[in-house]
Protein backbone atom coordinates (compact mmCIF):
# COMPACT_ATOMS: atom_id res chain seq x y z
CA UNK A 1 0.00 0.00 0.00
CA UNK A 2 1.17 3.63 -1.20
CA UNK A 3 0.46 5.84 1.35
CA UNK A 4 0.36 9.47 -0.82
CA UNK A 5 1.36 12.68 0.26
CA UNK A 6 -1.34 14.24 1.92
CA UNK A 7 0.34 18.56 2.36
CA UNK A 8 2.82 18.35 -0.18
CA UNK A 9 2.30 21.72 -1.80
CA UNK A 10 0.75 23.09 1.33
CA UNK A 11 2.87 22.88 4.29
CA UNK A 12 6.32 22.22 1.58
CA UNK A 13 6.44 22.39 -1.95
CA UNK A 14 4.69 19.79 -4.18
CA UNK A 15 7.55 19.37 -6.36
CA UNK A 16 11.12 17.63 -6.25
CA UNK A 17 12.91 20.80 -7.34
CA UNK A 18 11.54 23.22 -5.16
CA UNK A 19 11.19 20.78 -2.18
CA UNK A 20 15.33 20.18 -2.00
CA UNK A 21 15.57 23.71 -2.78
CA UNK A 22 13.89 24.79 0.28
CA UNK A 23 15.27 21.98 2.27
CA UNK A 24 19.54 23.21 1.14
CA UNK A 25 17.94 26.35 2.64
CA UNK A 26 17.29 25.13 6.07
CA UNK A 27 20.68 22.99 6.14
CA UNK A 28 23.12 24.14 8.65
CA UNK A 29 26.93 23.36 7.24
CA UNK A 30 28.36 21.09 9.95
CA UNK A 31 29.71 18.02 11.61
CA UNK A 32 26.70 15.43 11.83
CA UNK A 33 26.72 13.14 15.34
CA UNK A 34 25.13 10.25 16.11
CA UNK A 35 22.05 10.45 17.91
CA UNK A 36 19.20 8.12 19.79
CA UNK A 37 16.36 10.81 19.18
CA UNK A 38 15.50 14.10 17.96
CA UNK A 39 11.96 16.70 18.35
CA UNK A 40 11.37 18.52 15.75
CA UNK A 41 8.55 20.66 14.63
CA UNK A 42 5.45 20.08 11.84
CA UNK A 43 4.25 23.63 10.62
CA UNK A 44 4.47 24.47 7.19
CA UNK A 45 8.16 24.49 6.30
CA UNK A 46 8.12 28.12 5.83
CA UNK A 47 7.52 28.99 9.99
CA UNK A 48 10.01 25.91 11.11
CA UNK A 49 11.53 24.73 8.53
CA UNK A 50 14.98 26.06 9.68
CA UNK A 51 14.25 24.92 13.13
CA UNK A 52 13.81 20.89 11.85
CA UNK A 53 16.43 21.64 9.46
CA UNK A 54 19.20 22.74 12.13
CA UNK A 55 18.32 19.82 13.94
CA UNK A 56 19.07 17.39 11.02
CA UNK A 57 22.16 18.95 10.26
CA UNK A 58 23.27 18.03 13.38
CA UNK A 59 22.40 14.22 13.22
CA UNK A 60 24.15 11.39 11.39
CA UNK A 61 20.98 9.92 10.38
CA UNK A 62 20.86 6.09 10.23
CA UNK A 63 18.46 3.56 7.61
CA UNK A 64 15.73 3.65 10.19
CA UNK A 65 13.64 6.24 11.81
CA UNK A 66 10.74 5.47 14.22
CA UNK A 67 8.27 8.69 14.09
CA UNK A 68 5.96 9.84 16.55
CA UNK A 69 3.39 12.54 16.15
CA UNK A 70 0.38 13.47 17.13
CA UNK A 71 -2.70 12.46 15.58
CA UNK A 72 -4.85 15.83 15.10
CA UNK A 73 -7.34 13.48 13.59
CA UNK A 74 -8.02 11.09 16.99
CA UNK A 75 -9.03 7.57 15.99
CA UNK A 76 -10.02 4.63 18.35
CA UNK A 77 -6.30 3.52 18.27
CA UNK A 78 -4.60 5.90 21.06
CA UNK A 79 -1.14 4.37 18.99
CA UNK A 80 -1.66 3.82 15.02
CA UNK A 81 1.02 2.19 13.31
CA UNK A 82 1.36 1.68 9.67
CA UNK A 83 3.33 -1.74 9.70
CA UNK A 84 3.93 -2.09 5.77
CA UNK A 85 3.83 -0.32 2.35
CA UNK A 86 5.78 2.98 1.89
CA UNK A 87 5.08 6.57 1.96
CA UNK A 88 5.20 8.64 -1.17
CA UNK A 89 6.87 12.32 -1.08
CA UNK A 90 7.81 14.59 -4.19
CA UNK A 91 11.39 12.83 -3.62
CA UNK A 92 10.07 9.63 -4.09
CA UNK A 93 8.89 6.82 -1.77
CA UNK A 94 9.93 5.74 1.45
CA UNK A 95 9.57 1.89 2.41
CA UNK A 96 8.23 0.77 5.97
CA UNK A 97 10.06 -0.80 7.68
CA UNK A 98 8.07 -3.72 8.45
CA UNK A 99 9.92 -6.15 10.55
CA UNK A 100 10.57 -3.38 13.37
CA UNK A 101 6.92 -2.37 13.10
CA UNK A 102 5.68 -5.97 13.33
CA UNK A 103 8.10 -6.27 16.23
CA UNK A 104 6.41 -3.11 17.65
CA UNK A 105 3.05 -4.22 17.88
CA UNK A 106 4.29 -7.58 19.38
CA UNK A 107 5.60 -6.44 22.08
CA UNK A 108 3.33 -3.73 23.10
CA UNK A 109 -0.61 -4.67 22.50
CA UNK A 110 -1.35 -1.00 22.97
CA UNK A 111 0.19 -0.65 19.47
CA UNK A 112 -2.45 -1.08 16.30
CA UNK A 113 -1.94 -1.60 12.80
CA UNK A 114 -4.03 1.43 11.42
CA UNK A 115 -3.01 2.64 7.96
CA UNK A 116 -6.31 5.12 7.64
CA UNK A 117 -5.24 6.92 10.82
CA UNK A 118 -2.15 8.35 8.83
CA UNK A 119 -4.33 9.30 5.83
CA UNK A 120 -4.53 12.70 6.07
CA UNK A 121 -2.07 13.76 9.11
CA UNK A 122 0.94 15.89 8.88
CA UNK A 123 2.58 16.01 11.65
CA UNK A 124 4.79 13.00 10.48
CA UNK A 125 4.47 13.02 6.79
CA UNK A 126 6.32 16.51 7.17
CA UNK A 127 9.24 14.80 8.82
CA UNK A 128 9.82 12.33 5.93
CA UNK A 129 11.58 14.72 3.05
CA UNK A 130 13.91 16.01 5.47
CA UNK A 131 14.83 11.63 6.37
CA UNK A 132 15.14 11.51 2.51
CA UNK A 133 17.19 14.43 2.26
CA UNK A 134 19.64 13.66 4.69
CA UNK A 135 19.67 9.78 3.43
CA UNK A 136 17.73 8.39 0.79
CA UNK A 137 17.96 4.79 1.68
CA UNK A 138 15.54 5.84 5.30
CA UNK A 139 13.38 3.73 5.85
CA UNK A 140 10.43 4.62 8.59
CA UNK A 141 8.13 2.97 11.08
CA UNK A 142 5.17 5.50 11.38
CA UNK A 143 3.25 5.88 14.50
CA UNK A 144 0.38 8.32 15.13
CA UNK A 145 -0.44 9.00 18.82
CA UNK A 146 -3.84 10.29 20.01
CA UNK A 147 -4.44 11.15 23.61
CA UNK A 148 -3.30 8.21 25.72
CA UNK A 149 -2.88 9.05 29.70
CA UNK A 150 0.80 8.69 31.06
CA UNK A 151 1.29 5.35 31.74
CA UNK A 152 0.13 3.85 28.16
CA UNK A 153 2.99 6.62 26.95
CA UNK A 154 5.85 5.46 29.11
CA UNK A 155 4.73 1.50 28.35
CA UNK A 156 4.61 2.41 24.75
CA UNK A 157 7.93 4.03 24.42
CA UNK A 158 9.74 1.38 26.67
CA UNK A 159 8.17 -1.18 24.28
CA UNK A 160 9.57 0.93 21.12
CA UNK A 161 12.81 0.51 23.13
CA UNK A 162 12.72 -3.17 23.73
CA UNK A 163 11.68 -3.95 19.92
CA UNK A 164 14.45 -1.70 19.03
CA UNK A 165 16.88 -3.43 21.31
CA UNK A 166 15.86 -6.81 20.22
CA UNK A 167 16.18 -5.75 16.07
CA UNK A 168 19.92 -4.72 16.92
CA UNK A 169 18.90 -1.97 14.43
CA UNK A 170 21.00 1.36 14.21
CA UNK A 171 17.55 3.88 14.52
CA UNK A 172 16.70 7.38 15.12
CA UNK A 173 13.41 7.94 17.27
CA UNK A 174 11.78 11.28 15.83
CA UNK A 175 9.31 13.03 17.97
CA UNK A 176 7.28 15.56 16.30
CA UNK A 177 5.50 18.51 17.94
CA UNK A 178 4.91 21.79 17.62
CA UNK A 179 5.33 24.01 21.09
CA UNK A 180 2.30 26.46 22.58
CA UNK A 181 -0.53 27.41 20.25
CA UNK A 182 -1.43 31.49 21.42
CA UNK A 183 -4.26 33.13 19.83
CA UNK A 184 -3.77 37.73 20.26
CA UNK A 185 -0.58 37.52 22.04
CA UNK A 186 1.81 40.36 21.80
CA UNK A 187 5.42 40.60 22.78
CA UNK A 188 5.49 40.79 26.56
CA UNK A 189 2.80 37.80 26.75
CA UNK A 190 5.06 35.74 24.59
CA UNK A 191 7.92 36.31 26.82
CA UNK A 192 5.50 34.30 29.36
CA UNK A 193 4.66 31.38 26.78
CA UNK A 194 8.39 31.09 25.80
CA UNK A 195 9.07 30.82 29.63
CA UNK A 196 6.26 28.08 29.70
CA UNK A 197 7.58 26.09 26.53
CA UNK A 198 10.80 26.20 28.32
CA UNK A 199 9.62 24.10 30.87
CA UNK A 200 8.91 21.46 29.00
CA UNK A 201 12.09 21.50 26.86
CA UNK A 202 13.96 20.86 30.04
CA UNK A 203 11.62 17.88 31.01
CA UNK A 204 12.61 16.67 27.79
CA UNK A 205 15.97 17.73 28.09
CA UNK A 206 16.28 15.26 31.09
CA UNK A 207 14.38 12.62 29.64
CA UNK A 208 11.41 12.44 31.99
CA UNK A 209 8.65 11.46 30.22
CA UNK A 210 6.39 12.02 33.50
CA UNK A 211 7.70 15.03 34.01
CA UNK A 212 6.36 16.37 30.78
CA UNK A 213 3.08 15.54 30.48
CA UNK A 214 2.75 17.02 34.15
CA UNK A 215 4.25 20.53 33.11
CA UNK A 216 2.41 20.44 30.09
CA UNK A 217 -1.38 19.67 31.70
CA UNK A 218 -0.73 21.64 35.14
CA UNK A 219 0.96 24.83 33.62
CA UNK A 220 -1.97 24.21 30.51
CA UNK A 221 1.03 24.69 27.84
CA UNK A 222 -0.76 23.92 24.55
CA UNK A 223 2.40 21.75 23.40
CA UNK A 224 0.01 19.55 20.77
CA UNK A 225 2.59 16.49 20.37
CA UNK A 226 3.40 15.96 24.13
CA UNK A 227 2.50 12.46 24.46
CA UNK A 228 4.38 11.44 21.41
CA UNK A 229 7.31 13.49 22.72
CA UNK A 230 6.94 11.83 26.12
CA UNK A 231 6.97 8.43 24.49
CA UNK A 232 10.23 9.11 22.46
CA UNK A 233 11.84 10.21 26.03
CA UNK A 234 10.89 6.71 27.88
CA UNK A 235 12.15 5.40 24.42
CA UNK A 236 15.51 7.44 24.30
CA UNK A 237 15.71 6.62 28.25
CA UNK A 238 15.76 2.82 27.65
CA UNK A 239 18.01 3.13 24.77
CA UNK A 240 20.74 4.67 26.62
CA UNK A 241 20.11 8.04 26.21
CA UNK A 242 21.50 10.46 29.53
CA UNK A 243 19.91 14.04 27.85
CA UNK A 244 18.73 16.22 25.20
CA UNK A 245 20.51 19.64 23.65
CA UNK A 246 18.14 22.33 23.06
CA UNK A 247 19.21 23.40 19.36
CA UNK A 248 16.98 26.17 18.47
CA UNK A 249 13.52 27.52 19.66
CA UNK A 250 11.55 30.07 17.28
CA UNK A 251 7.74 31.20 16.83
CA UNK A 252 5.61 32.06 13.55
CA UNK A 253 5.68 35.59 14.67
CA UNK A 254 9.53 35.41 13.47
CA UNK A 255 8.39 34.80 10.07
CA UNK A 256 5.11 36.71 10.19
CA UNK A 257 5.64 39.85 12.92
CA UNK A 258 2.02 38.97 13.50
CA UNK A 259 1.06 38.33 17.14
CA UNK A 260 -3.13 37.47 16.25
CA UNK A 261 -2.18 33.84 16.42
CA UNK A 262 1.69 32.30 17.44
CA UNK A 263 2.83 28.74 17.49
CA UNK A 264 6.14 27.51 18.68
CA UNK A 265 8.81 25.81 17.40
CA UNK A 266 11.60 23.69 19.38
CA UNK A 267 14.44 21.82 17.87
CA UNK A 268 15.99 18.66 20.16
CA UNK A 269 18.50 16.50 20.14
CA UNK A 270 18.82 13.66 22.59
CA UNK A 271 22.01 11.64 23.10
Amino acid sequence: MIREAAVAGRFYPGTRDALLGEIRKCVVEGEREPAVAVVCPHAGYQFSGPVAGAVYSRVALPDVAVILGVNHRPTADDFAIMASGAWRTPLGDVPIESKLAKAIMKTSQLVKDNARAHRYEHSLEVQVPFLQAFNPNVRIVPIAVGSPGEKAVIAVGEAIAAAIKKSGADVLLVASTDMSHTTDSSPERQEQIRALDMQAVEAIRALDARELMRVVHHEQITMCGAAPTAAVCAAAKKLGATGGELIDYRTSTDVTGDYSYVVGYAGVIIK
